[in-house]
């Protein structure tokens, strides 16, 4: 038996394990970013969490054509992974902390879901490309380019929300 419970013959296998992995962790992401927004004290974090969840839900759809037009129900897959990250989110938003602090914490907790979103796409866009799909390769790459902007994006709100809670010392 396989790690993941069944037997990979075809890069086509794994590509599709993969798009369920991902529809899984986009799908979790749905209920966990507006979680993160109640809690975010900056009003730009809070901003940036409200505009990526309606990003993930148009990055949902998008794998959801996918699904579609390989004729692949992506879903009743759980990626153990974005339940882990998830998990460890929720576990910072009850923690008891200075508010500066628990925004750079939950920046942290964000960036660490977006570096395993780019991990997956990159990996599965590559897959699509060899497989000869450049419908879904593009697709892909279009969500790849929003996850690395959202990371900018929380890499540009850390240097002003870390210096904050620096001074919370």
């Amino acid at each position: 038996m396989s790690f993941f419970g069944q037997k990979y013959n075809t890069l086509h296998d794994l590509y599709l394990h993969e798009l369920k992995d991902l529809h899984s962790a986009e799908t979790q992401l749905t209920k966990a970013l507006p979680k993160m927004a109640a809690s975010a004290n900056s009003p730009q974090l809070r901003q940036a969490f409200e505009t990526h969840l309606r990003e993930t839900e148009n990055q949902l759809q998008r794998l959801e054509t996918i699904g579609s037009k390989l004729g692949a129900d992506l879903s009743g897959h759980t990626c153990d992974a974005m339940k882990g990250l998830v998990s460890e989110g929720s576990d910072w938003i009850s923690e008891d902390a200075e508010p500066a602090v628990k925004d750079a914490g939950l920046i942290s907790q964000a960036q660490r879901v977006e570096h395993y979103e780019m991990a997956g796409y990159g990996s599965a866009r590559n897959y699509a490309e060899l497989l000869g799909d450049r419908e879904a390769a593009n697709l892909l790459q279009q969500t790849l380019d929003e996850e690395g902007a959202a990371d900018k994006k929380l890499t540009a709100l850390a240097q002003q929300i870390n210096v904050s809670a620096a001074r919370s010392v």
